[in-house]
């Protein structure tokens, strides 16, 4: 190898894309039969109960499922998933195209680059994919919506319990 290749490719893994999860998490093969679970970088999906999800999961399939990519993990999520830039087909950024397509929101809490703020405002314009839903909600505040409503639950049931104890 010559060095002047970019210091990146050096810092880059491959492996082939044995499942997809939902669309900004995949699980690739590695080397030695090691599976890796990967969370796309810079963008959030909507999640599968949510409008879009689905298909922000096929679309994902229909670009990597089968393939071999390449990959370079930025962090590690609270879930222990490697968070990770895909690339595949000739060095095509994977939650670029996600963005383009409508099919996920730029994660700006956790990215710094704006052209692919440009590419939402670009697909939310043309009402590409999740934006011809005029009520889309992003996946980190439907997140926070299903915990709200979960803890709730779960107050509500404790109360019941404790109102139940009291009359016996």
């Amino acid at each position: 190898m010559s060095l002047l290749f970019p210091a990146i490719l050096f810092s880059q893994t491959s492996g082939k894309v044995i499942k997809v999860s939902d669309g900004d998490t995949v699980t690739v093969l590695l080397k030695g039969n090691t599976q890796k679970k990967l969370r796309l970088a810079e963008v959030d999906c909507p999640e599968s109960g949510q409008a879009f999800g689905k298909n922000a999961k096929q679309f994902t399939s229909s670009q990597i499922f089968g393939k071999t990519v390449k990959f370079k993990e930025t962090s590690t999520d609270r879930y222990g998933r490697s968070i990770a830039k895909i690339y595949y087909d000739n060095d095509k950024y994977l939650s670029k195209e996600v963005i383009k397509a409508g099919m996920g929101w730029w994660y700006f809490s956790y990215s710094k680059d704006d052209s692919l703020g440009k590419l939402q405002e670009k697909a939310q314009q043309n009402k590409i994919g999740l934006w011809q839903d005029v009520h889309a909600v992003a996946p980190w505040d439907y997140r926070k919506m299903k915990r709200e409503q979960s803890k709730n639950k779960k107050n509500q049931a404790s109360a019941i319990q404790v109102k139940t104890r009291k009359d016996m």
